[in-house]
């Protein structure tokens, strides 16, 4: 189901800046019984990044009202938002851009995720690398030919998601998820100063750990090689929330601890 500006259809048009030029932000929610699951948190991101991009302002109480209907009736789901700068504007330019146009889909959720979480995953070390862009970074805007190009190459092999790094060759977060990984007590997760996507469920993980007595927590720029020694690594998403690491190419992982403690805080 879809809906723009707030009218059920599936059509918009192709002057939207969305279809020419990827000029916008989305976020993606997991819905559980009827609700959407960190609506708050969503929210937050989706005003941070139209801030960022210099968007037109939205009107906040009447998307979280859509949200929330969208989601109504539905016992498990996936609602993505797009927000795009509107039609209009003369090439580049967006002087003119009449927007913002939301756009709201509610589709089924990944059965497989359930898998997963019982089972834990595989990552692949993925041939594309993330371009460095400080003024983008942490900002899940519209432009997003480089997931798609892991993605394609992830098709290609058995793991169920891929090890992402930058052009000079630093971790950053998966093809669809962040990355965390823990040493003894100490757990690091990849600095997203120049690239990568600053997650929901990433930021409560964060949280947690910042206020926890048993684990200490650090955002660090460090090649793969890192978790040659690691004891455990997680990834994490909105909708996952959140997933054991069993292997990554040579190296495997099966002492979850980080998992059992923060699994409480995440589903």
């Amino acid at each position: 189901m879809y809906w723009i500006n707030g009218i059920e259809q599936r059509s918009i048009s192709v002057g939207d800046r969305a279809v020419q030029f990827g000029d916008g932000c989305f976020t993606t929610a997991w819905v559980k019984t009827g609700e959407v699951q960190h609506l708050d948190e969503h929210i937050a991101r989706l005003q941070n990044a139209t801030s960022s991009l210099l968007m037109p302002a939205c009107d906040w109480p009447g998307l979280r009202s859509e949200m929330q209907s969208a989601a109504a009736g539905h016992d498990e789901a996936v609602l993505k938002v797009i927000l795009s700068r509107g039609e209009g504007g003369r090439g580049y330019s967006a002087l003119g851009a009449q927007g913002p146009t939301r756009i709201i889909s509610v589709s089924g959720y990944p059965q497989h995720y359930h898998q997963w979480r019982t089972e834990g995953i595989e990552l692949a070390l993925s041939p594309i690398a993330l371009a460095r862009s400080s003024q983008f970074a942490g900002l899940k805007h519209l432009n997003r030919l480089e997931q798609v190009m892991i993605r394609m190459h992830l098709d290609k092999t058995t793991a169920q998601e891929a090890l992402v790094v930058d052009t000079a060759g630093m971790l950053v977060e998966c093809c669809a998820a962040n990355l965390f990984w823990r040493k003894g007590r100490q757990v690091f997760t990849p600095s997203l100063a120049h690239s990568g996507v600053a997650g929901i469920m990433r930021q409560r993980i964060i949280s947690v750990l910042q206020q926890s007595v048993d684990f200490s927590v650090e955002e660090v720029s460090e090649t793969p090689q890192t978790l040659s020694d690691a004891q455990e690594v997680i990834v994490c998403n909105a909708l996952m929330p959140i997933l054991s690491v069993k292997k990554i190419e040579n190296w495997h992982y099966n002492d979850p601890q980080l998992l059992d403690f923060l699994t409480p805080y995440c589903l």
